[in-house]
């Protein structure tokens, strides 16, 4: 069972948070707390599978805790904020959070997000993603079409590289493919492999410099 540190200021917000992680049968809440110093010393005290961390927090910035469970290793983090400006994006992602969700997309559903992040993937509010892809667009990597190569994605790596360009978490995706969650994640894996990539953002953007997919702007 993996377990889960929350640090969320606003108390309505994180009773829902714990009470979400804590219906899942695969997850258990470790801690809680409202406050940045408070949340450093239970994240080194308990060393949780995942990290849960608003950003706003009265005494404190969420991302020193970020940059804590990083340097820990092998804690995840995700950001659970109000707060969906570029700047703050950015600053969570180079910090080490692998998703970033904001308090409007409904944290009921925090445990599917939580198990996708366990499971490889990295949730990201679709309001988000924008952001991310317009970082992307201004940063001078180079890419696998400047050299002419194509990675060789499947029919179904290819409907499963669709429908995560367009905002669907895992559940969606499976329910629309009429397949398992589990392989839902194995094919995304496997697409962050071929595309050389670590996150949901990172593989829309490649794909979309590919010709692989089309963004309507």
């Amino acid at each position: 069972m993996a377990s889960v540190l929350i640090v969320e200021d606003d108390q309505h917000i994180r009773e829902r948070l714990t009470c979400a992680v804590a219906k899942h049968p695969e997850l258990n809440v470790c801690a809680e707390s409202g406050f940045h110093d408070e949340g450093m010393e239970l994240l080194v005290a308990h060393k949780p599978n995942v990290l849960l961390v608003d950003l706003g927090l009265p005494d404190g910035d969420g991302i020193e805790l970020i940059n804590q469970a990083t340097n820990l290793g092998d804690i995840e983090s995700i950001v659970v904020t109000v707060f969906g400006d570029e700047t703050h994006v950015m600053r969570a992602i180079e910090a080490g959070a692998t998703g970033y969700l904001l308090k409007n997309t409904g944290v009921d559903d925090i445990g599917a997000s939580i198990m996708e992040v366990l499971n490889g993937g990295a949730p990201i509010s679709p309001a988000i993603s924008r952001h991310l892809l317009q970082h992307f667009r201004n940063d001078k990597k180079i890419t696998a079409v400047e050299h002419g190569a194509l990675p060789n994605l499947t029919e179904r790596e290819l409907d499963v590289l669709i429908y995560i360009s367009k905002g669907l978490n895992y559940q969606e995706i499976a329910g629309t493919l009429n397949i398992s969650y589990h392989t839902v994640s194995t094919h995304i894996k496997r697409v962050y492999r071929k595309l050389h990539v670590s996150s949901r953002s990172e593989a829309v953007y490649e794909a979309e410099q590919l010709g692989l997919i089309h963004i309507r702007e």
